[in-house]
């Protein structure tokens, strides 16, 4: 007799070409995803403030311009206070002010990267200075004047817990991925799409009183302080999985896809968590901000850094995606509870 197993049939070839193909296909996808925003890097138009007397400004204007070929955008308001108020707001990265004791005013909690780049930018400045000093003073036949130094100022400096500053960056993705399979698992372990709706709820507040702990009191990464933290946490969870089991409610178990491929492949690579948004390709950076991955990153930085900037656009947009999502959910149950199924068949259903 013939073992049963031998009468299984083999899957055809073709098929199983197909299915190699595809996956790696999906892996050259993910990979895609994750590498293009690093690979494309290029800043350009950062918004930077520029004060000082007219005609300095103006020269300097140009020299900037030159040497930064386009990375950096240069925005002219009245003095230093104007400088240091639009800092603390997030309106510019940094600042350049001229004048007899001439500044680059730097915001590490803003951007490291930009940081680095505007220290460059006040060593050009002071090379630049002194040459045309000396210069200036050969003409006339007058003694070498000093050397003028172009003080470096951090107004915004990192915090002593997270001085290389890459613990708001490293944290997006762990919140990202907590969201997903928070979504995922409740669409799978619970029956109901109201019941759905309320296991969310508590995931989100319970995972941001346990990950603004964690986040801001063990690591030291978030300086917001314990409670707007746990909001901004507990909400971006609430965003990333209220979607998904919101699409799940409405079509079925084909719903859970919306978490890895919105949220995952697409959102997540747009989120600016390690580097500002203009070094992203026009304008995916600013398409990054409307995803809750990337006001999240951007909620965050601004709670740990910069309570002066208003933050109303990332709550905003974590607070829309989270009701969205929830209204998802609801639709989809009175689309199935009382209808042609009962709600608790068609959670089992999907």
């Amino acid at each position: 007799m013939s073992h049963p197993d031998a009468m299984k049939a083999h899957t055809p070839l073709l098929r199983v070409t197909a299915i190699a193909l595809a996956l790696v296909a999906l892996v050259g996808v993910i990979v895609l995803a994750f590498s293009w925003p690093t690979v494309t890097a290029d800043p350009k138009d950062l918004p930077v403030a520029l004060a000082g007397p007219a005609e300095a400004v103006e020269a300097a204007s140009e020299a900037i311009d030159e040497k930064a070929d386009g990375a950096i955008a240069l925005e002219t308001v009245d003095d230093r206070a104007a400088a240091v108020e639009a800092i603390e707001q997030r309106d510019v990265y940094g600042a350049v002010i001229l004048g007899p004791e001439p500044e680059v005013l730097i915001a590490s909690g803003g951007s490291t990267v930009v940081a680095q780049m505007l220290t460059g930018v006040a060593a050009s400045l002071q090379e630049g200075l002194n040459a045309q000093m000396q210069a200036a003073a050969a003409a006339a036949g007058a003694p070498a004047p000093a050397t003028v130094e172009v003080v470096v100022t951090d107004l915004v400096p990192l915090a002593e817990s997270d001085p290389r500053g890459t613990g708001i960056a490293t944290s997006i993705f762990p919140l990202v991925l907590g969201g997903m399979i928070g979504g995922i698992a409740i669409s799978f372990l619970v029956i109901g799409a109201l019941r759905r709706v309320f296991a969310v709820v508590v995931y989100g507040v319970a995972g941001g009183l346990v990950l603004s702990a964690v986040l801001g009191g063990w690591f030291g990464s978030l300086q917001g302080g314990y409670w707007a933290d746990a909001a901004a946490i507990g909400l971006a969870l609430t965003a990333i999985a209220a979607p998904i089991t919101g699409f799940v409610a409405l079509i079925g178990r084909a719903g859970i896809a919306f978490g890895p491929l919105v949220m995952l492949l697409f959102a997540n690579p747009l989120s600016s968590a390690n580097a500002p948004k203009e070094f992203l390709v026009a304008p995916w950076g600013e398409v990054g901000q409307w995803f809750p991955p990337g006001a999240a990153a951007t909620l965050l930085r601004d709670l740990s850094y910069f309570p002066e900037a208003d933050a109303s656009f990332p709550w905003l947009v974590l607070g829309a995606w989270t009701v969205g999502g929830l209204l998802l959910s609801i639709i989809g149950h009175f689309r199935t509870a009382g209808g042609a199924e009962p709600d608790a068949e068609a959670a089992v259903a999907v």
